[in-house]
């Protein structure tokens, strides 16, 4: 199963969901996402009427948000919802642009959208209960992640980000049996490690991202974490 980067870029470890679920963050696109888009608009003209109007308007809010024209990306995906309200892609991008701009209630009115768009689909939760986290409501977005993992026992997204927000709280022993089913060993401990980074506990920080390295000496990002944390 592959790993990739949670919804908002966060340098934590998440499941892939679908191809859309793992665009990059508002910050602009990857070279895999921009490839991913091109080979996307590829398959716009074998499409149906609604749906080929529909993806002609995301591929223009996609390109709006290269620019880091927000608001532009935002008029091309309603436009794009407009055609075809269940419009997946259109609505996960909103709620990210949305989130990005603090505007959390939109943010999570669209989350909501998406998850009735998906046929309240498990992992769908995942970006709402952390979409509730970012606006201040914990008891709200646990009882999302808590939904989607009552739909899916190896739900990803709602485990990863539910095991952030146990960690946290500094209940560690709870976040990792909240990860266990879906991340690696290496994994939980880099996670950990950033937990501990962004709270200021640089020696256990330190500590988890060694232990990270030693269960996977390939986790290039970890090793760059530890360097630049020193050796005091």
């Amino acid at each position: 199963m592959n790993k990739v980067i949670t919804l908002f870029g966060l340098s934590i470890f998440l499941c892939a969901c679908s191809s859309h679920h793992n665009s990059a963050a508002i910050t602009g696109l990857t070279p895999s996402d921009a490839q991913k888009m091109k080979s996307e608009n590829a398959k716009i003209t074998e499409a149906p009427a609604p749906t080929f109007k529909a993806n002609t308007r995301f591929a223009a809010g996609q390109l709006a948000e290269t620019q880091g024209n927000f608001s532009g990306a935002i008029h091309q995906y309603n436009e794009a919802l407009d055609i075809d309200p269940k419009h997946l892609p259109s609505l996960y991008r909103l709620g990210v642009i949305y989130a990005g701009e603090k505007d959390y209630d939109k943010s999570i009115d669209t989350w909501k959208r998406y998850i009735a768009a998906s046929g309240d689909a498990g992992f769908a939760y995942g970006n709402l209960g952390y979409c509730y986290e970012l606006a201040g409501f914990p008891k709200l977005a646990e009882a999302a992640y808590q939904k989607g993992i009552e739909k899916d026992y190896n739900n990803g997204p709602c485990r990863a980000n539910y095991g952030l927000f146990l960690a946290r709280q500094d209940k560690i022993q709870e976040a990792v049996r909240m990860w266990t089913p879906v991340l690696t060993e290496a994994q939980i401990h880099y996670n950990l490690a950033s937990i501990y980074q962004n709270d200021g506990r640089k020696a256990e920080a330190k500590s988890e991202y060694q232990k990270a390295l030693d269960c996977d000496p390939t986790l290039i990002d970890a090793r760059a974490r530890l360097t630049a944390l020193g050796t005091d």
